[in-house]
């Protein structure tokens, strides 16, 4: 018996009104696996990180989460939307790191990192803090604990921002666009905790990202997603190397061309 995936999509759809976001997506992505997702604006890539995070509804389909339904339960041999009890155990397991960081600008990094691993999951503040300690020193920020937002660089802001999800012990973490916002001699730093999480930790990952170069060196997969759908995916070596989709062969002239 194969392992069961650790994220299934399965013939989910996405619609605005008339607009179709995502069009049957079926995806699965093994426990471990690391998972790029690239395409052009407006392709749904952003979407799929956003549903699995329940911050936007599905109209078809289901997502299942480590082989249980994230949105339905099952009651009597049938799925049924979920309660909010379900949906918060099923996504406690999911952690989240955004474009825009996202930090409470009130708090220090510190007080950012322990906010919801006390108040969610019920942890005494001494444990929150000693796991908050050792995250931020993984992201290299152990120096910079007491420091407001305002008091960080981009980079350092979005390594809180990491280091705040990995507090809540998530199985999977998902990334979305997460150097878009900073400034090009800042990425690297960002890039190398995402490398380093991926070296040292056990966790799925599924990253949206324009980075072609470290989506090529750092994924398992990489899937291109145009008009809602996956055109094509693959090892990184085959589909940035010799694409077979005329789209996707478009999509990476152009970003190529654009340096």
């Amino acid at each position: 018996m194969t392992e069961q995936p650790m994220v299934r999509f399965e013939n989910v759809s996405k619609r605005y009104g008339t607009l179709t976001v995502l069009d049957g997506l079926d995806l699965e992505i093994k426990r471990g696996e690391k998972v790029s997702v690239i395409g052009p604006s407006g392709s749904g890539k952003t979407t799929v990180l956003r549903m699995l995070m329940t911050l936007e509804t599905i109209n078809d389909g289901v997502i299942w989460v480590e082989g249980e339904p994230l949105t339905h339960m099952q009651r009597n041999g049938k799925l049924v939307p979920a309660d909010i009890n379900h949906i918060r155990k099923i996504r406690a397991k999911i952690g989240m790191v955004f474009q825009s960081f996202n930090l409470f600008p009130h708090m220090t990094a510190m007080a950012n990192c322990i906010e919801a691993p006390i108040t969610v999951l019920g942890m005494k503040r001494a444990d929150a803090e000693a796991r908050a300690a050792d995250l931020l020193e993984m992201v290299g920020l152990g120096q910079k604990k007491g420091h407001y937002p305002s008091q960080l660089s981009g980079g350092q802001q979005q390594r809180v921002a990491i280091a705040r999800a990995l507090a809540m012990r998530p199985k999977i973490m998902l990334f979305d666009e997460v150097t878009s916002a900073l400034d090009p001699e800042l990425v690297g730093e960002v890039l190398e905790v995402i490398r380093k999480l991926g070296r040292e930790h056990d966790l799925t990952m599924l990253m949206v990202t324009h980075q072609m170069g470290f989506a090529k060196e750092f994924s398992d997969r990489v899937c291109f997603f145009h008009a809602g759908k996956i055109c094509e995916q693959g090892p990184p070596k085959e589909l940035f190397g010799a694409p077979k989709n005329e789209r996707t062969q478009q999509f990476l002239r152009a970003v190529l061309e654009a340096g």
